[in-house]
């Protein structure tokens, strides 16, 4: 009888047929893998990089697909084709907007509406001060949902202004990303639970349900706030006073929306969507139509992975094809599929102004050297590149000829478009595309141009953004 583990483990790899019956196992496991990964029918780029790790880190390969893999999300897409089944859906002569506009409805369901008033809030500031204001306004709901709301000076403003509200007996609703908002305990909380108010967490780790997948890798990135159904916010400013330029020196340059008018109640209903797949709550019912209509054509989008169909992704490279004269595209994170990449570079071809701001670091080292990865190609093709320099660059815009503009939360990268859930909105106004132009033309004084001749050592540029650019399909 074997007395020890010692003697354990020297029968076992002493036994004759060891090494058959690991190459047998190793063989199952990558058939068994592989084919539940090809049958997912993702981009054939990104299939092959997870089946090459999978095959060459048996167990350390597994256990990061098991939890960072690609998912959908089948239940909570039915309850949105339900809900949005409600919402009206009629269009007039198809033009180009109106083409693009009924690409988006058929994959969102969300039809086109308008914006009385539209106001754009450069950085955390402006952002802030709007956002306390129509909360202190509230008298009847207020409904928030943040990626990131931190516990510091202006994350605790927020909260006292929602127990506030609370306290007054306002129908308070707080959604918060589990691993966004991480920094989040029930002591922080405690005040605003206690005056009523409701708080909820998006897809917390389900440690007691370790035989589901968990959807670690599949956060809610959008950031909304409606106030009475009434006052909509909207775009890349998070809660956290890095932000905020008033608490640091360093804090992110950023772009928000404040929106009147009927495209609140879709905002609305995206946020009452994830509520109630967070909570598990019946779904309210939404506010009645607002009977007066705006004069600025705006149109709720939203994509994550409970829709095959990565609407904003389609929103972004249908409005570059369609564009006449410039494409001007602002994000933190580029990093583009194939779709995207080819759509820029076909319209600087063309002879358009294509011009792309990007920071000249971002907050992740990696995804900066993927983006410079694609730097010469798109040089080559025309593409004015710009790198912004002085604070972190946050915002997320497109801006096409002198009528089209989308703003939201969605980089322009793979998690934006297929993993997170986002949420943007696109106006053809030609006052609105002024007004963002004007933003972005700002930005350019800060932002030296990236030009061809560009020193770039093999050791600190070229290898780091090869070797980035090869695992930018899992970014």
């Amino acid at each position: 009888m074997l007395g020890s583990l010692p003697d354990v483990w020297r029968a076992l790899i002493d036994h004759p047929d060891l090494r058959l019956y690991l190459t047998l196992g190793w063989i199952a496991y990558v058939l068994w893998l592989g084919g539940w990964i090809v049958l997912q029918k993702r981009e054939p780029v990104a299939t092959l990089s997870w089946l090459i790790s999978l095959a060459a880190l048996p167990v350390v390969g597994f256990v990061v697909y098991y939890f960072l893999g690609p998912q959908r999300i089948r239940r909570q897409r039915l309850r949105r084709q339900h809900s949005r089944g409600r919402l009206p859906q009629a269009f007039g002569p198809v033009d180009e907007a109106q083409e693009l506009a009924r690409v988006a409805q058929a994959t969102t369901g969300l039809p086109p509406s308008s914006a009385r008033d539209v106001r754009l809030l450069v950085d955390g500031a402006a952002k802030y001060d709007a956002l306390l204001e129509a909360i202190a306004a509230a008298r009847r709901t207020v409904h928030l949902e943040y990626y990131i709301f931190n516990p510091d000076r202006i994350g605790t403003r927020v909260r006292d202004a929602l127990v506030e509200r609370a306290r007054a007996g306002v129908q308070v609703r707080l959604l918060l990303d589990a691993v966004g908002s991480s920094d989040v305990g029930s002591r922080f909380l405690r005040p605003l639970r206690e005056a009523g108010g409701e708080v909820a967490f998006f897809h917390p780790m389900r440690l007691r349900r370790l035989w589901k997948r968990p959807w670690l890798n599949l956060r809610t990135h959008r950031k909304i706030a409606v106030i009475d159904g009434r006052v909509g916010f909207t775009g890349g400013i998070n809660v956290t006073d890095e932000e905020d330029e008033r608490a640091r020196d360093d804090a992110y340059r950023d772009l928000h929306l404040r929106l009147e008018g009927p495209v609140v109640r879709e905002l609305e209903l995206v946020f009452l969507e994830d509520w109630c797949y967070a909570t598990g709550q019946t779904p309210p019912a939404l506010p009645p139509p607002d009977a007066e209509p705006g004069s600025v054509p705006a149109q709720v989008l939203v994509s994550g992975p409970d829709s095959p169909w990565e609407a904003i992704h389609r929103a972004h490279v249908g409005a570059i094809h369609a564009a006449r004269h410039r494409v001007w595209l602002v994000t933190p994170y580029f990093v583009p599929g194939e779709a995207a990449r080819m759509a820029l570079t076909s319209a600087a071809l063309g002879g358009l102004d294509v011009r792309l701001l990007v920071p000249r670091r971002s907050d992740s080292r990696i995804v900066t050297y993927a983006t410079r990865s694609y730097f010469d190609e798109l040089l080559e093709a025309g593409v004015k590149i710009y790198q912004y320099g002085p604070r972190l660059l946050h915002t997320k815009a497109l801006l096409c000829d002198d009528d089209l503009a989308l703003i939201g939360s969605a980089n322009f990268d793979h998690r934006s478009f297929r993993l997170n859930f986002e949420v943007c909105v696109m106006f053809h106004d030609a006052g609105i595309a002024a007004a963002l132009a004007r933003v972005i033309e700002g930005e350019f004084a800060h932002a030296p141009r990236v030009r061809p001749d560009r020193a770039r050592p093999l050791w600190r540029a070229r290898l780091p953004e090869a070797l980035a650019r090869l695992v930018s399909p899992v970014l």
